[in-house]
């Protein structure tokens, strides 16, 4: 998609991990299509610059740790002073960690599940009473494919990613009866910042090639926006195919 169709106007998105990477196309893809975003990371000069390249009657900066509670309930009351309003939480902030169950360090599963797990439960936690006064919402937890399939050595940031599936579901539930919708996107490989020096082959990926961010951001604004109302409970593979089977196996 290219330009601008307004699909996002009049909606207000708080989005966790939005400094750089994923999180920041996000935020130019809503703001670009109309809505009014706050950026939340611990990067203090590279949000505040995003911020302003937004503009700032668009665009707003918040520190957040989304490991804390208060931290989060501040982020929220401060885009209710800005903006009068929240409609859209993305909870993307998140670190990928490697090793298995005898390989990874206790420190490592903590801080994984602390980041990529309860980060998002404390940020629902924290917007959903705002949502609920709008009368409506839409919360999009970015998982990964980890959450979908098995990762080798990867036993931390699976588990978290596979929990970020189930509070979706299970939130969808609880939530629906407000008019709050829930889903989880599961991307694949992405040209990231993060990915750029990863020498990786595609042959798994029946596409044959990453996807560009750009591409996970349509996804965000399609959930956030009203033509996704009927949308809740979903776990999204957006993958270039990855999960469909095993694309590696010879003909027999």
């Amino acid at each position: 998609m290219t330009g601008s169709t307004q699909r996002a106007a009049g909606k207000v998105a708080l989005i966790s991990g939005a400094a750089r990477g994923m999180g920041a196309s996000h935020a130019r893809r809503l703001a670009a299509e109309g809505a009014k975003v706050v950026i939340g990371d611990l990067l203090d000069a590279e949000g505040a610059a995003l911020a302003a390249e937004l503009g700032g009657e668009n665009a707003l900066f918040v520190h957040l740790d989304v490991t804390d509670l208060g931290s989060w309930s501040a982020a929220v009351d401060t885009t209710l002073k800005r903006f009068g309003r929240l409609n859209v939480l993305v909870n993307n902030a998140g670190i990928f960690t490697r090793g298995s169950v005898e390989e990874a360090t206790v420190e490592d599963w903590r801080r994984t599940i602390d980041i990529d797990l309860t980060g998002n439960f404390l940020g629902m936690k924290a917007a959903v009473p705002a949502m609920k006064a709008s009368g409506a919402g839409s919360i999009i937890n970015i998982s990964s494919i980890a959450g979908l399939v098995g990762f080798k050595n990867r036993a931390a940031y699976a588990a978290a990613k596979w929990g970020v599936q189930g509070l979706t579901k299970t939130s969808a539930l609880d939530l629906g009866e407000y008019g709050i919708r829930v889903n989880s996107v599961h991307p694949g490989s992405v040209k990231t910042p993060m990915t750029a020096g990863l020498e990786r082959g595609f042959g798994q990926v029946p596409l044959g090639h990453d996807a560009d961010v750009k591409e996970i951001s349509d996804l965000i604004v399609f959930l956030a926006s009203d033509e996704s109302t009927f949308i809740s409970g979903s776990a999204i593979a957006i993958d270039g195919g990855e999960t469909a089977g095993n694309n590696l196996r010879a003909d027999a």
